[in-house]
């Protein structure tokens, strides 16, 4: 009883009357694993490891992410140092830019970059 003082709440049970009967619930499709029971047993635990899977992948993503944009920025303000492009031009690199990316959907290819900045383009 004092494993359900201590649990229920953090269950989100109302009760613990509520909590026993989820645990029992939760125990007869364990014992039982049959298809109908099965879904009630698997379903929530499916649930709760799928949630733990995207929760680190977003973590992940965020963390390489914020990596990768401290690079970019980085390269952005020693490009930047080192050229004096006009206005007009900066406007002209945006607009083929993102043109480029929804082209090639966001798979940059530097081999490609330099052959054409060398042609001339």
């Amino acid at each position: 009883m004092e494993k359900v003082d201590m649990l229920y709440e953090i269950d989100n049970c109302r009760s613990k009357t509520e909590f026993m009967e989820k645990a029992i619930r939760f125990y007869c499709g364990y014992l039982l694993n049959k298809e109908s029971t099965a879904t009630e047993f698997i379903a929530p635990q499916l649930a709760v490891i799928t949630e733990g899977i995207v929760k680190g992948s977003e973590q992940k993503l965020s963390r390489a992410l914020f990596k990768l944009a401290v690079e970019v920025g980085a390269l952005t303000h020693m490009v930047a140092a080192i050229n004096e492009i006009d206005d007009d031009t900066l406007q002209k690199l945006r607009i083929m830019c993102v043109d480029e990316v929804k082209r090639i959907n966001g798979i940059i290819n530097f081999e490609k970059a330099v052959r054409y900045q060398r042609s001339g383009e």
